[in-house]
């Protein structure tokens, strides 16, 4: 009797796994279709929220709203938890993070009123539309991007720390040469202009009169457009070089729950589950 139980759970534990992290099946597709729905219609439903006017004639529905929309979210992630074979490892991962945070600013609001609006965080399980429209190449951007960034982030530190030691000495020449007479009252206030100004974005609260000041500023602002330009290239060919390493499929782990497997792939790239055996155990 137990083992026929055991056995029965285990495959209704599977079937519900493929309806959640699969989107190859009918079910699985309408439950991507209602999930997606459900997001959008809870991130309009915090948006309307903020409005004061809709806030003082519908603020108790919206209320009920909010809390319905939380505990769906909070059934569907436990169930994610749930069905899969590593719990811990997709609590992790990408969209599970993002899972989580779906749902935390509802119970964070019973105590910091107001975090409730954090609610819109749930516009990024969106993201789960690749899978639904069949968008293949697409399902595993996040972890792509996410593994471009890490390859990346030496390099982009090592470029964040020679801007920062470029707005010093531009903050510190325009102090020079500027003054406190022309609003460059101190270093520190040179380095927020240089970094201003560096950026491109040119609040115009404080600005250089002299001659010299504006050349330095002129240097300054076709630096800026040059220095744009590097993060971007670094990450780009990051990750042209992870898109290149695999080819993506819709298969998820039924481990960890990873998806952007390639076609030919036996072992998860994420948990190093042998992706045939954990299919054959869980059937």
């Amino acid at each position: 009797m137990l083992q026929s139980f055991a056995m029965a759970s285990s495959g209704f534990r599977q079937r519900v796994f493929h309806v959640i992290f699969e989107a190859d099946t009918p079910g699985a597709k309408a439950f991507d279709v209602a999930l997606i729905a459900a997001i959008l219609l809870s991130v309009t439903a915090v948006l309307l929220d903020s409005v004061g006017g809709v806030h003082a004639r519908y603020g108790e529905a919206f209320y009920v709203v909010e809390w319905g929309f939380t505990v769906l979210f909070t059934v569907e992630y436990v169930a994610r938890l749930w069905s899969i074979g590593n719990a811990r490892g997709y609590a992790r991962s990408f969209y599970g993070i993002v899972d989580l945070l779906g749902i935390l600013p509802t119970y964070v609001s019973l105590l910091i009123p107001g975090a409730q609006y954090l609610l819109v965080v749930r516009i990024l399980r969106v993201l789960r539309v690749f899978r639904v429209l069949r968008l293949m190449r697409y399902v595993g951007e996040a972890d792509l991007l996410i593994d471009a960034l890490r390859e990346s982030r030496r390099k982009i530190v090592v470029f964040l720390f020679t801007v920062f030691a470029l707005v010093v000495v531009f903050g510190s020449l325009m102090h020079l040469i500027e003054g406190p007479e022309n609003g460059f009252d101190s270093i520190p206030i040179s380095i927020y202009w240089a970094i201003v100004t560096m950026t491109t974005v040119g609040y115009g609260d404080i600005s250089p009169h002299t001659a010299l000041g504006r050349v330095l500023a002129s240097f300054i602002m076709i630096t800026g457009y040059g220095i744009i330009a590097v993060p971007t290239g670094i990450v780009t060919l990051e990750l042209n070089a992870a898109v290149r390493r695999r080819a993506v499929t819709a298969s998820a782990c039924p481990e960890c729950g990873a998806e952007g497997h390639s076609g030919e792939a036996v072992y998860c790239f994420r948990c190093g589950t042998h992706m045939y055996q954990a299919r054959q155990s869980t059937d």
